[in-house]
């Protein structure tokens, strides 16, 4: 079941790339606190979350950026790091990749 269907109707389009990049930051940054806190199931869910965030950016975000194929290239290799950092529940792992989404999070924020 998606948890962020209210974005699926076109609105997670409308935000920057930034925006949405450091939205999946704040999932996979829960994804991995509760992971080190050996909360699996709150840690499954945040893990589902930011799934389904990054999916509704590979089909919705910047469809006119002249370098979206690019775009969508790392964020599906984000993905796959992501994904065998968090079942081999490695945390420096996790860490190094938090810190690269942190980098969409400051630009967010400075808009």
């Amino acid at each position: 079941m998606m948890q962020h269907h209210i974005l699926s109707d076109g609105a997670w389009a409308e935000l920057t790339l930034a925006q949405q990049m450091a939205n999946i930051g704040s999932e996979s940054y829960r994804a991995a606190k509760w992971l080190s806190k050996n909360r699996a199931d709150n840690a499954e869910k945040a893990f589902e979350r930011m799934q389904e965030l990054v999916d509704l950016t590979l089909a919705y975000g910047r469809r006119d950026a002249p370098n979206r194929k690019s775009l969508l290239r790392e964020l599906c290799r984000f993905r796959e790091l992501f994904c065998d950092a968090f079942l081999r529940e490695d945390q420096s792992e996790l860490a190094a990749l938090n810190r690269y989404l942190d980098q969409f999070a400051a630009i967010a924020n400075r808009r």
